[in-house]
């Protein structure tokens, strides 16, 4: 590649964007200090250069970044691919502040074939170019030494560093170590084993380490049928063995059709602050590489540019050259490679095993940051919730409201509070309802939401951020009055819910909002839901308990509130009080009360009869 450079430093961007060639290449954008604030890559600098300037856009820091641009530089480059090739590199060398940060810059090991006479497998963080033959790098130590492990297991091969020239064995200058003894390597310092024999396990390495293992399989079958044949059992025993080691990795690693090879795998799970890009490297139907590249969004760049961004750093850093890459949706990577968006079969299934990889990765990233650093966490939450909800700001303060009443006796309802997605129990209310007669849940509603809003009005204290009914569209209506009443409509945000299928209703909207299932926004929607329910139906037995004990026990003479109390505790129930034996209520508050409450009992039998 042999980019045309050019530059403009006139502060006129008007006259800047008039100059700018309508050719495929890299833009930088410079403030007024001459400090890089952002690279971008473009098939069209003209037309995607003036697109930052022709309309103001609906991320706050993307506008923050146009009013900042003073001066505009660009590299004209002969292809787009080029273009990305170009814009990933200097990301990575200047690091300026609005793009992506790509994290993850580690030294990953490798697995080397030493270029020497017997030459030594082992891992390594150096990649020295001397000939030697390297294999990864390897994003899991656990795969690498389970790789090693294997390797070791199947061909005995050297450890030392012996220089094992022909001269050197001839001369007999070293000596079999422990290592020969225990059968760990066969020896070839001694020449006991011919450097014919050694390249032949070499050659079996470098195709296990390139996922092919159908060619060590067969290998190992007729070296067991040649030893069954000449009638050595053991050879043959032990042949076999190996081979079943070999099996079982394999029916770990395989995932997907034996055909299917040299095929890379990619895959984009995103949220508002951050991007997730899973890879997965295919060879003979096995899954040989797996790796996440995390990308912290600095603006607002869609899933279509991340994923191209975080493919081109990926291929780079692990040296791909595959010419078929599988990804979630249609891409351009340039002439050269082939991409493949699956809707069926083993390929499908390879797209949703990376998919579901990058899920994880995120999650546990999530677990990660909610321990470490939950102000951070609070913050990504908040911001969801902000834009599933189409919310004009984040909802750090929210309120449920759900009525109980059962066979129409003792109406009340609950109001629980959540502030940054965590219950605020010294805030939670209940109410009892005072106005309504009957089960009239939309009257109800109205009357606390009406009740809650105007105490704290009266009051001055903060109103919420976003207020949720447990229920469908008749539940907010009847809130809305309330709302409308106090000249509160349009300056809180309000939204229904409806328990059977989750549906999210919003005033004047006849068509409900339906959050995925597994989303964080709705998880914490039902625990407001069910904290509501819970405070509600706990309030209410409550109210029920106490008008049994009221109806119950009141017209016992002699018996006051703190000994109803008392004995409602211990027995639970008027009926169960009345079928206690007279020894039992003495122990708890004595003979003169006790008998009072056993002739109570007698006199009602007695009237009964």
């Amino acid at each position: 590649m042999q980019p045309n450079a050019a530059m403009t430093t006139n502060s006129d961007i008007s006259l800047q964007l008039q100059t700018l060639p309508q050719l495929p290449g890299v833009y930088q954008y410079f403030d007024k200090d001459q400090k890089l604030l952002y690279v971008g890559k473009a098939k069209n600098l003209k037309k995607r250069v003036a697109s930052y300037f022709n309309k103001t856009h609906d991320n706050a820091r993307l506008n923050v970044l146009v009013r900042k641009i003073v001066t505009i530089k660009h590299i004209v480059v002969k292809t787009e691919t080029d273009a990305l090739l170009l814009e990933n590199n200097l990301i990575k060398n200047l690091q300026p502040r609005y793009n992506i940060l790509l994290r993850d810059d580690k030294t990953y090991p490798w697995i080397c074939i030493k270029n020497e006479r017997f030459p030594r497998v082992f891992s390594t963080r150096n990649f020295i170019k001397d000939g030697s033959e390297y294999f990864g790098p390897y994003t899991s130590g656990r795969t690498l030494h389970t790789l090693l492990d294997l390797i070791r297991e199947l061909y005995p091969l050297r450890n030392c560093n012996y220089d094992l020239s022909v001269q050197n064995i001839k001369n007999e200058k070293y000596k079999v170590c422990l290592e020969y003894h225990i059968g760990n390597c066969l020896g070839p310092c001694e020449a006991h084993e011919t450097e014919e024999e050694y390249l032949r396990k070499i050659q079996h390495i470098r195709q296990l380490l390139k996922g092919n293992f159908k060619e060590n399989l067969k290998e190992f079958k007729q070296l067991m049928l040649q030893y069954a044949s000449e009638m050595k059992f053991e050879e043959a025993q032990a042949v076999k063995e190996k081979m079943q080691i070999l099996e079982n990795y394999q029916a770990k690693s395989t995932i997907v059709n034996p055909k299917i090879t040299n095929v890379d795998v990619f895959s984009i799970v995103s949220d508002e602050t951050m991007a997730y890009i899973n890879f997965l490297q295919i060879a003979h139907g096995a899954v040989v590489r797996s790796h996440t590249l995390e990308l912290k969004k600095r603006l607002n760049e869609t899933d279509d540019e991340l994923l191209v961004l975080g493919i081109v750093e990926i291929r780079e850093r692990f040296r791909l050259l595959t010419k078929e890459v599988i990804v979630p949706f249609e891409i351009d990577l340039g002439e050269k490679i082939s991409v493949t968006v699956p809707k069926l079969g083993d390929k499908k299934q390879l797209l949703e095993l990376s998919e579901r990889n990058a899920r994880y990765y995120r999650l546990d990233q999530l677990k990660q940051i909610k321990i470490v650093d939950p102000d951070r966490h609070t913050n990504r939450v908040m911001a969801q919730m902000k834009t599933d909800l189409r919310l004009n700001k984040e909802p750090r303060h929210i309120e449920c409201f759900d009525n109980s009443n059962i066979q129409g006796t003792n109406p009340v309802a609950a109001c629980v509070v959540f502030k940054d997605g965590k219950p605020s129990k010294k805030d939670y209310r209940h109410f009892n309802i005072k106005t309504v007669e009957g089960p009239n849940d939309f009257a109800s509603m109205e009357e606390v939401v009406f009740r809650r809003y105007r105490r704290l009005l009266d009051e001055g204290e903060p109103l919420p951020d976003l207020i949720i009914i447990d229920g469908g569209k008749g539940q907010l209506g009847a809130a809305l009055k309330s709302l409308d009443i106090l000249g509160l409509r349009g300056k809180i945000a309000i939204i229904g819910i409806a328990k059977r299928l989750e549906e999210l209703f919003y005033p004047g909207d006849s068509v409900p909002l339906y959050l995925d299932k597994k989303s964080e926004t709705l998880k914490i929607i039902q625990h407001l839901r069910n904290e509501a329910h819970r405070f509600g139906i706990t309030f209410h037995r409550n109210q029920r308990s106490k008008n049994a004990i009221d109806s119950g026990l009141t017209t016992i003479p002699g018996i006051g509130p703190k000994t109803m109390e008392k004995l409602m505790i211990q027995f639970k129930s008027i009926k169960r009080l009345g079928e206690t034996p007279e020894e039992e209520i003495v122990k708890l508050v004595g003979k003169s009360k006790a008998e009072k409450v056993v002739n109570f009992f007698k006199e009602l039998q007695s009237k009964k009869e």
